[in-house]
């Protein structure tokens, strides 16, 4: 079986959890963390998945009612990963400027402790870090009671990355096996 087919396109539930599940959030984003890395993803794009959904994560704990979900799935095209809550309102989205959400905006030097304040307000810059992180490729659905955030990334992974395995009953053959290869049958 190729890594690629290992989701399919039905949804497949990665991570449920509710307010009293303890570390849920954190328990979520290592959960999405392994998936992405058995379907063959490398770090650099993991990571930055797994920060987008993590503020997708944060919103629905802080905003949404549980029980929480998270889900992947795979189009034709790109793998989904979905986040749901049982609020079914959409939050306000940004505008999102056409430039660098945080270079300097030249209007607004020296406009006071006010400004300085706005800018270093740790609140209303998650849907900019996902947006710029999914290069667009994010949005919300409502239903009836649930709302489901999601980001999509490209579902073209590079070929599995092989290492070259040494098995000293075998004389010191070198045997390439992939990384994801979590056989430890040493008698083969």
């Amino acid at each position: 079986m190729t890594k690629p087919s290992l989701l399919g396109a039905t949804p497949c539930v990665v991570w449920r959890w509710t307010s009293c599940t303890p570390n849920g959030p954190a328990q979520a984003r290592a959960a999405l963390r392994c998936a992405l890395d058995q379907l063959g993803y490398d770090g650099a794009v993991i990571s930055d998945v797994v920060l987008a959904v993590s503020e997708f994560i944060a919103n629905a704990a802080e905003h949404g009612v549980g029980p929480y979900e998270m889900r992947l799935r795979r189009t034709a095209a790109e793998v989904i990963c979905e986040v749901e809550d049982h609020d079914p309102h959409i939050p306000e989205i940004p505008a999102f400027p056409a430039v660098a959400p945080y270079a300097p905006v030249e209007g607004d030097r020296g406009g006071g402790l006010e400004t300085l304040c706005a800018l270093l307000s740790e609140r209303g810059r998650g849907l900019h870090i996902v947006h710029e992180l999914t290069k667009g490729a994010w949005g919300f659905r409502s239903k009836k009671e649930t709302k489901t955030a999601w980001l999509a990334l490209p579902a073209n992974v590079p070929p599995p990355r092989t290492a070259t395995v040494m098995r000293p009953d075998d004389g010191g053959r070198e045997e390439p096996r992939e990384y994801g290869d979590r056989s430890y049958d040493v008698d083969r």
